[in-house]
Order: C-alpha cells, then sequence, then structure tokens
C-alpha cells in the first residue's frame, strides 16, 4: 500500500487496520508519550509521511 505524503487519520487507520477512533487518540498524545507527531490545517489534522514511519519504527522496537 502506498501512503500519500501527507497522511489522514483515515489513511493511518487503513494502514494499521485499526479504528479510526484509536488513530485520534494516539494523534492527541505527546510525541513523547508514544503519540504520533502531528500538524493542524485548519481544524483537521494530518501526518506527514516521514514522521509516520519514523513513529512507526520506534513502536517496533
Amino acid at each position: 500500500m502506498e501512503l500519500p505524503k501527507i497522511l489522514t487519520a483515515q489513511n493511518i487507520a487503513d494502514y494499521l487496520q485499526i479504528g479510526r477512533k484509536r488513530v485520534y487518540e494516539l494523534m492527541q498524545l505527546s510525541p513523547n508519550h508514544g503519540g504520533i507527531p502531528t500538524f493542524n490545517v485548519g481544524k483537521s489534522r494530518r501526518v506527514e509521511l516521514l514522521d509516520f514511519e519514523t513513529w512507526l519504527s520506534q513502536r517496533k522496537r
């Protein structure tokens, strides 16, 4: 599955095969506490692909 450079919660949920609600919970956590790093576009949260890949590789440790 090829992901876009800027991810939505739905993109992440589909990729990880988890619920979108759980992705939003992870987005709300601080990255220092295991949360996915995000940025806002208006009222929407987005994730850069590189940040997501880094976050994912840290979870594998």
